[in-house]
């Protein structure tokens, strides 16, 4: 895992999609990018902020984990 600057996620011309759980009232937001080597992740009340990324194949662990297999 690493944590990227927004400037390097600008100029990868990262597509952000916001989490289906993410409403328009506010709250906990989470957005998700995927490159060939990793899975981007920023809070999107703030996208100025530094974001994560994560390995593909830790992504599929946290996805598998979160979901309870």
């Amino acid at each position: 895992m690493s944590i990227k600057t927004p400037a390097s996620a600008e100029s990868t011309g990262l597509v952000w999609i916001k989490s289906s759980y993410s409403g328009g009232e506010g709250g906990e937001c989470v957005e998700v990018a995927h490159s060939p080597a990793a899975v981007h992740v920023r809070d999107s009340k703030n996208v100025r902020r530094p974001h994560l990324a994560v390995g593909r194949d830790g992504w599929a662990r946290f996805v598998r984990y979160a979901a309870g297999s």
